[in-house]
């Protein structure tokens, strides 16, 4: 029995546009439907959460999801919202990136089970790779007229005078590749949907067009809102680039970081989107973040729900904990389970001084530590008056002047941190 997926994207705020009868014909009976992914990285970044949101409620609503992983439309680069061509990929970099983003997948989709919806990956390049040009353009491209492809959005833009750099071929045969995607998925696979960005509208059917000219059938169109920022920020990027997934791009900490910071406009918004929180539970965490904003209800469960998700329970009790370290109380133990990417992503920006790992072994003096050595503060009567008031700790515990720092004090072998007041902090670096 499958449920109404289009009414479940309805509320959450992630329907944009349906082709009419999509939502009567996917309750007819299990559906399959495709998305598009980029593979132009080993990993996928929050921007690309929204459509694999998307294929998680299609498959819970008892369909079954195909990722198209876009090798073949990745060679070329998509004119839709860009302006200018892509850098095109070889065949080694598709298929690890392939199997990377596989990886991913597989924690929100389901690829290994039984169940007839279980989820399926392809790769366009496996059906194109051996298209020769000239088969293309008799078998598919006489089908679909130059005009229906002049009035696509995306390629009207591209050809506006505003756009200094215009459109090659390769990009303005774009929508007949990925329309042949869903024509062949309609074909081998009886797949009768295809979901994706707004963006995505004139792309996606192309491939209706070509169903209905080339198999005779009829394909569906569904799309999602392209996510926004309630401040005109773009979604999904800050000053160091993209949040990806992959936690080596993007530890874990900051991953939670960016949810955890979400605006309350936003975070009601995203409570919807980027999590499975049923209905009924979703309205009352609304409901009570409304009564006590400042306690941030919505944007805690968002960030716990999210980072869980894509990474790990683990991940995220240390991702709270190294939140607390900055914002919160905790201790020399908490600072040292840190490890160094985390330690670092925590204090990035924090003032450093570089000390040699000999001076700590001999015993290294609160005096030279806070002045003489590093110029954190700016004298030694400065370093001794703050010793003096209590305001001075290293490693989150308080010190007094006859404090001395050895290696036992460094956490992950390298850092020592020193503190004045609440929020004023400074990293000896140990230079062996």
């Amino acid at each position: 029995m499958t449920k109404n997926f289009v009414e479940e994207l309805r509320w959450r705020g992630m329907l944009h546009d349906a082709m009419p009868g999509t939502e009567a014909h996917l309750m007819e009976s299990m559906r399959s439907a495709y998305l598009g992914i980029d593979p132009t990285a080993d990993s996928l970044h929050i921007g690309h959460l929204v459509g694999v949101m998307m294929l998680r409620h299609f498959q819970l609503a008892g369909h079954k999801p195909y990722a198209l992983i876009g090798g073949a439309t990745g060679m070329i680069g998509d004119p839709s919202g860009k302006s200018a061509e892509r850098n095109l990929l070889d065949e080694p970099t598709l298929r690890h990136n392939q199997a990377a983003l596989k990886e991913q997948l597989s924690r929100f989709l389901d690829f290994e089970g039984s169940a007839p919806n279980a989820a399926v990956l392809v790769n366009n390049y496996d059906w194109m790779k051996n298209f020769s040009f000239l088969e293309f353009i008799r078998d598919v491209g006489k089908h679909i007229t130059v005009n229906y492809m002049m009035a696509k959005d995306s390629v009207k833009k591209r050809l506006s005078p505003e756009a200094n750099e215009g459109m090659s071929f390769t990009e303005f045969t774009y929508q007949l590749v990925q329309g042949y995607d869903f024509l062949h998925l309609f074909r081998q696979h009886d797949c009768t949907l295809q979901m994706g960005g707004s963006d995505q509208w004139g792309n996606i059917t192309t491939g209706t067009e070509l169903i209905r000219r080339v198999g005779g059938g009829k394909g569906y169109a569904l799309t999602c809102p392209l996510i926004t920022k309630a401040d005109g920020s773009k979604f999904g990027k800050t000053e160091s680039g993209n949040i990806w997934l992959d936690a080596q791009r993007t530890s874990p900490y900051r991953f939670y970081q960016y949810w955890l910071n979400t605006s309350d406009a936003d975070a009601e918004k995203y409570i919807k989107i980027f999590t499975f929180i049923p209905r009924e539970e979703t309205e009352l965490l609304i409901a009570q973040h409304a009564q006590a904003p400042h306690q941030r209800a919505l944007q805690k469960r968002l960030a716990a729900e999210i980072t869980t998700m894509v990474h790990s329970r683990e991940d995220l009790d240390n991702a709270v904990k190294a939140s607390a370290i900055l914002f919160g109380k905790s201790t020399a133990a908490d600072l040292k389970s840190l490890d160094e990417k985390t330690f670092l992503d925590v204090f990035e920006g924090v003032p450093q001084a570089n000390v040699p790992l000999s001076l700590l072994k001999e015993g290294m003096d609160m005096i030279a530590a806070l002045s003489a050595q590093t110029g954190f503060l700016g004298s030694n009567g400065e370093a001794r008056r703050e010793l003096k008031q209590n305001a001075i700790s290293v490693n989150k515990e308080k010190v007094s002047q006859d404090r001395i720092i050895t290696p036992e004090d460094l956490i992950n072998g390298k850092f020592v941190l020193l503190q004045r007041g609440k929020k004023n902090y400074f990293v000896l670096v140990a230079q062996t």
